[in-house]
Formats: C-alpha cells, structure tokens, sequence
C-alpha cells in the first residue's frame, strides 16, 4: 500500500508525456502542411521544386548602385548589391500600372484620353481621343509612353484612386519599401522602391500571361478607334538575347538608368534588376554572364 501513490504519480507522468507527445506530433505536421500549401506572395514555398545556386561565384563589377538577380519561383537571391536601398523608379512604375490595371479592365474596353501629358516619351494622344486598353498597354510597355500611363489611370475613377488601388497592391504583394506617387514614374523623390522589391514585382508580373507576351514584343502595330496607327518599337535593346523575354526600362534624371529584365535559364525564369545605373545595358550584360549556365537546382525534402 505504501507504493501506490507512487503508482498514482508515475501514471500521472505517463500521460502528461503522452499528451506532449501528441501535441508534438500535431504541430509538426501542421508546420508540414502549411509549408507546403504556403502560397502568399513572399513566403518561399519549395515544394515540387528545387533550390537554385550559383556553381560558381564571382563579384561582377557593375556601375549600378543596387542590383538583385533572383530566381522568379523560389524568390531565392543569386547575387545582390544594396538590395535594400530606396531608388527612385522611374518608368518601372509602369510594371504596377499594368498590373492594376489588368484587374480593372477588360482588352477590348476602349478608353478616353482625357488630360494626356507631354512630358518624357509620348505616343502623342490628344484629348478626346478613344483607344482600346489593350493598345494602351502595349503603349505603356514598349515605347514607355507615360500619355497612356496617365490615360489609364484617368479612365479609372480618378488619377489619384488608381494611384491608391496602386500602393494597396504594393502592399499586398509585401513590397514594404515601395511607394508610387503617379502612374508613370516622373515624380522622382515619392516614386520610389528597392532593387529586392522590384524583383519580387516583377516576379508576379510576368506570372500574368498578358503581361509576359506584351514584354517580350520587340515591335507592334497599334490603332486609335479611328484608325489612326502608331508604331511601336520595345526600348529594351537586350530583348531577345541569351533568351531575355522582358521586362522594363527606367530612365529619369534622379532615377539614371533602370533596367528590369527577365530571363529563361532552362525551365525557370531569373529577374534581373538594376538601379541607379550608368549603363543599365552593359550592367545587366554581365549579370547575365554571371548566371547563364552556372545555375544549377538542388532538390528540397520537407
């Protein structure tokens, strides 16, 4: 009899183990199932793929100030330089305005030009004027007209709500160090992102079928509601080779030169962003060398 409270306890201890042991067990595999449905923008989920890395490492020297190269699935990082720091945007704001602006029209939606500017690159559209979003869009991305930019977004319920929905897909899409103050990047001191931001936008951006074909267009034809043609030419001069597919130029003044570009390597796609550079062309020319053949995908086991 002496013993059995000592029983007593020792059960007690049983279950208590029992019961740490099943929490344990539960947690671990909803930590699992989670990490394999993980599907919000920037929560890296590798299932079904494969972790790049570099076979070969090497410092490119580059005049950008910031430059990210990342791998568009797994969101992983090849090579860096202040992928922190806030540059101005310049004309890549237009990355953004297409995107909104996907969620808001339809193609064949045909939009007045209304208070059209005249400043940096234009197609020249006048007041009044009706054009489809579609021919807009390809306005906006190759020749990096801002009069559609502005067009677009006045078509919306102002200039300033499209600006708005803007900033909201900014921060949904988790680009904390990003803002836009217009729609086609000329307001240099409030347009402003980072090089890693910009590569996760991009990474979205050419996810949208609509989108990757428009970039990846060297030349296009347009037509007003009247007929009257505009002839476009992509100002991306790497587009095309070693497989680049798009993205986006930028030049302003306080920007220098943007250049975001898209790359098939294999069956992945590879961002490269540079910022703040003096020649975004010849920058990007030896990111490209640095990744091209030299990334190889190690397996993931969760």
């Amino acid at each position: 009899m002496k013993d059995f409270p000592k029983l007593k306890v020792k059960g007690r201890t049983y279950l208590v183990l029992l019961l740490i042991l099943t929490l344990l067990f539960v947690a671990d595999f909803k930590l699992r199932s989670s990490l394999k449905d993980a599907k919000v923008l920037g929560v890296q989920s590798f299932e079904n793929s494969q972790y790049p890395v570099l076979r070969k490492t090497f410092v490119p020297k580059i005049s950008a100030r910031g430059a990210v190269v990342m791998d568009a699935d797994s969101k992983v990082v090849l090579y860096s330089k202040n992928p922190d720091l806030r540059f101005s945007s310049a004309s890549t704001v237009k990355i953004m305005t297409a995107l909104t602006a996907l969620d808001l029209f339809k193609l064949d939606d045909f939009l007045t030009v209304q208070d059209p500017t005249v400043e940096g690159a234009t197609l020249g559209l006048k007041s009044g004027q009706k054009i489809t979003f579609g021919n807009l869009l390809y306005g906006l991305l190759l020749p990096s007209a801002n009069d559609t930019a502005l067009t677009i977004a006045q078509n919306f319920k102002s200039e300033g709500e499209f600006v708005r929905k803007m900033n909201q897909n900014a921060i949904k899409f988790n680009l904390y160090n990003t803002h836009y103050e217009d729609p086609a990047g000329l307001e240099d001191d409030n347009d402003y992102t980072t090089p890693s931001d910009l590569a996760k936008l991009s990474a979205v951006a050419i996810k949208n079928e609509t989108f990757a074909k428009i970039v990846s267009t060297k030349e296009k034809v347009i037509t007003d509601f009247d007929g009257r043609e505009y002839q476009l030419k992509n100002l991306n001069k790497l587009l095309g080779f070693e497989d680049v597919n798009g993205i986006k130029t930028g030049t302003t003044t306080g920007a220098g030169q943007v250049l975001v570009t898209s790359k098939k390597e294999g069956d992945h796609t590879i961002i490269i962003v540079i910022m703040g550079s003096s020649d975004r062309f010849a920058d990007t020319q030896k990111l490209l060398n640095l990744i091209s053949g030299n990334v190889t995908y190690l397996p993931i086991h969760l």
